[in-house]
């Protein structure tokens, strides 16, 4: 185990073996540890004498490397007080990890880790894309793993998408982020929170408005003529999902009477491929809609109901949540509710940045609204009349 002595006696060993000037060398570690987040704007450097007592060499090698730093406008020197990062040594080069157990797994990450590539601002800055996955660890292990080697990398800011699905995940998403608050390490949530509503998480969130896209997407069932509509996610799915069945209760509530719909609880969690428990909701509820949690169950539960004979959207209409590329390419075209996702990633590169300026703001919610995209597996007559007609 490495220590704070260790560490300086690498340093010291390093600088006697270097080729360039002693005092080359430290600048460019202070620099990098200014760059890295390690010293944040505003903060004071260590004294003069502690750098000689850290690097081993004179007062006059840390006074030159120092004046280096100042002649870029990273540091400033108050007389009596100390050596000052300064606001231009901050807004450069900034380094961000990427904690998302999903990425490369559920589709819509990618796009936002882009969308935050692309954010103006991020030029100046850099992303590390941790890989979870190329180790046979489990990934509540593995994004543990890679929190520690963030901390260890000093990185400015963590972008995390809270582990789901998973039993015991809120204890391992509360010492990852317990871990990023010791170390002084920003952090904003990406698409959920991983307490249980209501109660709320201190840091920043980015995602989409999920009650109203669950109504939105059920409202659109209601139109479609849909009398019995059911709601099916799964077991140990984030806090989104109980946002996105409010949302859909929501709805049922507010178009029960002038549509008579069906006044039963019809949400159910579970697996979609599991065809027992899908032929046990058919036949005991009789729904004749579905408003899946994601495109992943609708996809699964659309092969499902193909298996048990029913027909999409004769008999049973599907809406999904998400847009992924292979919706459009299900056996029946899937309607859905696009995620913004580009724009979820700009939107969260820009609240990192506003939190590291602004570290007093009250925690955020910040969400983004979705887009219906109408397809054949919700029966929509005036969607699939105009098709028709288009073809004849």
């Amino acid at each position: 185990m490495t220590g704070p002595s260790s560490k300086i006696d690498t340093e010291r060993q390093e600088i006697n073996e270097t080729d360039q000037p002693k005092y080359r060398f430290i600048f460019k570690s202070l620099k990098e540890s200014i760059r890295s987040g390690m010293y944040a704007q505003g903060a004071r450097l260590p004294s003069e004498s502690e750098l000689v007592k850290r690097f081993g060499v004179s007062r006059m090698t840390i006074v030159k490397a120092i004046k280096e730093l100042q002649r870029l406008g990273l540091v400033t020197r108050r007389i009596g007080s100390g050596t000052y990062v300064t606001a231009i040594a901050v807004e450069c080069n900034r380094l961000f990890g990427l904690l998302i157990p999903e990425l490369g797994q559920t589709e819509i990450f990618e796009p936002i880790c882009q969308g935050m590539a692309n954010f103006p601002l991020t030029s100046k800055h850099s992303l590390l894309w941790g890989n979870m996955y190329g180790a046979i660890k489990p990934k509540a292990e593995a994004a543990e793993e890679l929190c520690h080697q963030y901390i260890s990398q000093h990185v400015s800011g963590v972008f995390f998408a809270p582990l789901e699905l998973l039993p015991g995940m809120d204890e391992v998403n509360r010492r990852i982020t317990d871990a990023f608050d010791q170390a002084n390490i920003p952090v904003v949530l990406l698409d959920r929170c991983y307490f249980p509503y209501p109660a709320r998480s201190k840091y920043d969130l980015v995602g989409i408005d999920n009650r109203r896209t669950a109504y939105s997407a059920t409202e659109h069932l209601v139109d479609c003529g849909a009398k019995r509509i059911a709601f099916f996610g799964r077991r140990l799915s984030a806090s989104t999902v109980d946002a996105r069945i409010a949302g859909y209760r929501e709805a049922l509530f507010t178009y029960k009477q002038s549509h008579q719909l069906c006044s039963e609880e019809l949400a159910f969690r579970g697996d979609a491929e599991d065809e027992d428990q899908v032929r046990a909701i058919l036949d005991q509820h009789r729904p004749d809609a579905f408003l899946c949690a994601n495109d992943y169950t609708a996809a699964n539960l659309m092969q499902t109901l193909l298996k048990l004979g029913r027909r999409i959207p004769d008999e049973i209409r599907i809406v999904g949540i998400d847009d992924v590329k292979y919706a459009s390419l299900l056996p029946i075209p899937l309607t859905t509710q696009h995620q913004p996702c580009l724009h979820i990633g700009r939107v969260a590169m820009s609240t990192m940045l506003d939190r590291i300026e602004n570290p007093d703001l009250p925690t955020r919610d910040i969400s983004l609204s979705c887009r219906l995209v109408i397809r054949k597996s919700c029966g929509y007559k005036g969607m699939l009349e105009a098709a028709d007609n288009s073809d004849s």
